[in-house]
C-alpha cells in the first residue's frame, strides 16, 4: 500500500504562523538573556586587627596581606549584601576608627549589569577595609578581640539571615584588663576560669547564631603544637560554648 507525505501548511496562514513562532522565540531568548541574579540577603562583618602583631614580620601574621588575599573571595562566596567593619586595637568597643555600611547588592533595574555592580561594591569594600586597617594600627597597641567581635554582632542588621564574620586576626586577647598570654589555658578548668573572667566583666559577644570565619588564627603557635591545641580549645570553648557561634577556618 503507498502512502503519501502529509503536506505541511500552506499559503499567507501559514506564513503568519512561522512568523509569530519566530517572534515568540527572539523575546524568549531576550527574556532569558535579561534575567537577573537573585538578590542576596546575608549580612557580613569584617574585623580587622591592628595590633603590633598583625605587622609584615616573622613573628607577625601579616593581616594586611591576610585582607587582601581573603576579604574578595569572602564577601563573593558568602554572598553577603551588605559589609560593615569593626576594629581591634587596645580598647575596641570605643575605638574611633569607623568606616560606614557598605551596600555589595545596590538596587538596580533590568537593563544593570548587576554582576558588574556587585564587583565595583566589593573592591570598594576592600579599599574601606584597607582605611579600617590603617586607623587601627595608629591607635594605641593592644588586641581586645573580644571587643571587637561584639562590636562588630552589635552592628549586624537582624531579622533576616545570619550574619557572616571574617575575622581577620591571631586572636591573642590583649587588652587592659586581660591578656591570654598570661592565663594557664592547659588545663579545662583553667579554661574555664579564664572565660568566666572575660565574661563577668564585660559580658558574651553578640554573635549568637552567626559564623566566625578565621583568618590568621594563633599564628604565634606555629611552632607550638601542644600550646596551639589549648589555645584553640579555649576561643572554641568561649565562642561556641559560651557565645553560641559556629567556627570556620576555611579562609585560613
Amino acid at each position: 500500500m503507498r502512502t503519501s507525505a502529509i503536506p505541511g501548511p500552506r499559503g499567507p496562514r501559514a506564513g503568519r504562523l512561522l512568523a509569530l513562532i519566530s517572534t515568540a522565540a527572539v523575546l524568549a531568548g531576550l527574556a532569558a538573556c535579561s534575567e537577573q541574579p537573585k538578590a542576596f540577603d546575608t549580612p557580613c562583618g569584617v574585623v580587622i586587627d591592628g595590633s603590633g602583631s598583625g605587622d609584615a614580620t616573622k613573628d607577625g601574621f601579616n593581616a594586611e596581606a591576610k585582607l587582601k588575599s581573603e576579604l574578595l573571595p569572602f564577601l563573593k562566596e558568602q554572598e553577603c549584601s551588605t559589609v560593615d567593619f569593626a576594629p581591634i586595637t587596645y580598647t575596641s568597643q570605643i575605638s574611633s576608627c569607623k568606616v560606614g555600611r557598605i551596600d555589595l547588592d545596590p538596587a538596580h533595574d533590568a537593563t544593570t549589569d548587576q554582576e558588574a555592580q556587585r564587583r565595583k561594591a566589593r573592591l570598594r569594600a576592600s579599599e574601606e577595609a584597607m582605611k579600617e586597617l590603617r586607623c587601627a594600627r595608629k591607635e594605641r597597641p593592644g588586641s581586645d578581640v573580644w571587643g571587637a567581635l561584639d562590636r562588630i554582632g552589635s552592628a549586624m542588621p537582624s531579622g533576616g539571615p545570619a550574619a557572616k564574620l571574617l575575622v581577620i586576626s591571631d586572636f591573642d586577647q590583649s587588652d587592659p584588663e586581660f591578656r591570654l598570654g598570661r592565663t594557664d589555658l592547659t588545663g579545662e578548668a583553667t579554661r574555664k576560669k579564664a572565660i568566666d573572667s572575660l565574661v563577668e566583666g564585660r559580658g558574651l559577644p553578640a554573635v549568637k547564631g552567626m559564623t566566625v570565619y578565621t583568618v590568621g588564627f594563633g599564628m604565634k603557635y606555629g611552632d607550638r603544637p601542644s600550646a596551639y591545641r589549648d589555645f584553640k580549645a579555649f576561643w572554641t570553648d568561649a565562642l561556641e560554648g559560651r557565645a553560641k557561634a559556629d567556627v570556620d577556618n576555611r579562609y585560613e
